[in-house]
């Protein structure tokens, strides 16, 4: 309590560093969501059917494995290094994409673009942590930018994908990466303080402190765990599961002899709050991914609707999300992440119940559209909740690698939420898997409830 008291009275960090980090931020969730309005036209150009889903799912793999990655180097050779390294490989890759001679090329630089994407929240984070522990200064109004950076692009991705795609091609969505690489690379290199010098010494030492082991280690891991959960609505693929489990052992016991791990699973298993604060992230978005993918096709289905009104009616969902960033920043700087943690998973509970027990192919849009806002309001407090529950838990030396693994927890939860979909539906999406839907979204809701009511008063 006292540390929310301290943090409330101390100036923040200036808006400006925050902003010239969020316009990098933005990037990963912006290629994220545009994506989706440009799968039928790639499809038509390369004449590909469901392989066109690798584009999603080839990004959210390379960002899950990569963002802890690029939060390691951040901690080890300076935080801005690694962010404007990132927003040079974005910016050639989204150059040379629309070149890609087949779907082949252009899944792998999807690939490359998510790692290029990957590395700006996790080093933006260690800026962040940089800066306002030099000014000490509270980061939470910085934390909250990021938020509304990551909600409002998730949310106008879409249409902005759809505008580009309409007005040029699908080439367009790579293109206009380039104008804002370049401006937040302009922005972080005028705004944002260098790093400090890295002191000159044997570079094998570097290579051992980056702990190369640990990180093929934690990629193999990874990326089988990630292909599995891909697979679980087509075709299990099992025998990777057989083959990732080993591997996490090994690198478990690894990472615990290290000296200097990659993964710090010894301060994972003193810290309960950082440990829980990646497990609840990762359920959060299940929850918001099922809705936010599922919810669209049983309007296109089970309603009926066109694609043009599906948009309108789901852009509460993440619009709203952006908007209460700024009431829960607010919240934040008074209270902590635990009220918001209430708030946001208390309005999940009431979204999850409309879902299961108050919508039917008969009603009316008005109503869609209220429940898709009450289905938003929860998106800024959780968001911002969880992002600051794991900054407070995380020791400052591993700042950029704490932030890596909040940003892979939320794709493995992506995953997960891509499997419910198909298992909840099973098919064409109708009224009882809709129903189905919110009972799953409502029962992970009373888990986060149950999480900040009871676990996170005794911390």
């Amino acid at each position: 309590m006292t540390k929310v008291v301290e943090d409330a009275r101390v100036a923040g960090v200036p808006a400006r560093y925050a902003a010239s980090v969020g316009l990098g931020t933005l990037l990963q969730p912006l290629n994220s969501s545009m994506i989706a309005v440009a799968l039928v036209a790639i499809g038509a150009e390369f004449h590909a059917g469901t392989e066109t889903q690798w584009l999603v799912s080839g990004l959210y793999l390379a960002t899950a494995v990569s963002a802890p990655t690029a939060g390691r180097l951040a901690d080890l050779l300076g935080a801005r290094r690694v962010f404007l390294t990132g927003l040079v490989l974005v910016a050639v890759v989204s150059a040379l994409a629309p070149l890609a001679p087949s779907l082949g090329w252009l899944i792998v630089a999807r690939v490359l673009l998510g790692i290029g994407t990957g590395a700006q929240f996790p080093s933006g984070v260690a800026m962040i942590r940089r800066i306002a522990d030099r000014r000490r200064a509270s980061a939470v109004g910085a934390l909250g930018l990021l938020s509304v950076f990551a909600q409002t692009s998730a949310a106008l991705g879409p249409s902005v994908g759809g505008f580009l795609v309409g007005t040029f091609d699908w080439e367009a969505i790579f293109l206009v990466n380039l104008p804002v690489a370049a401006v937040a690379d302009i922005a972080v290199l005028r705004l944002v303080p260098k790093d400090p010098p890295r002191p000159v010494g044997d570079g094998r030492q570097l290579w051992r402190e980056i702990d190369l082991v640990g990180l093929l280690l934690f990629t193999l891991t990874m990326t089988g765990l990630m292909l599995v959960l891909l697979s679980l609505s087509t075709d299990p693929t099992w025998w990777l599961l057989a083959a990732a489990v080993p591997l996490a052992v090994v690198f478990v016991v690894w990472e615990r002899r290290s000296a200097t791990p990659f993964v710090d699973v010894r301060l994972l298993a003193r810290s309960a709050p950082l440990s829980l604060g990646y497990l609840r992230t990762m359920l959060t978005y299940v929850a918001f991914y099922a809705i936010f993918y599922g919810l669209p096709g049983w309007l296109e289905q089970g309603r009926g609707l066109d694609p043009t009104k599906v948009g309108l009616i789901v852009l509460p969902i993440a619009a709203l999300g952006a908007i209460t960033v700024a009431i829960a920043t607010r919240l934040a700087r008074r209270h902590g992440p635990r009220l918001l943690l209430l708030v946001g998973s208390a309005g999940l509970l009431l979204g999850g119940a409309a879902l299961a027990f108050g919508v039917h192919a008969a009603t009316p849009i008005v109503v869609l559209v209220l429940i898709s806002a009450i289905l938003g309001i929860p998106n800024g407090f959780n968001g911002l909740g969880n992002q600051l529950a794991v900054y407070r838990a995380a020791p400052p030396e591993a700042a950029g690698a704490a932030a890596g693994l909040f940003r892979t927890s939320q794709y493995v939860g992506a995953n997960l939420a891509a499997a419910a979909i198909a298992i909840v539906f099973a098919g064409p999406a109708t009224d009882a898997g809709l129903h189905r839907l919110g009972l799953l979204v409502g029962g992970i809701a009373t888990i986060l409830l149950l999480d900040v009511i009871f676990v996170r008063k005794s911390q």
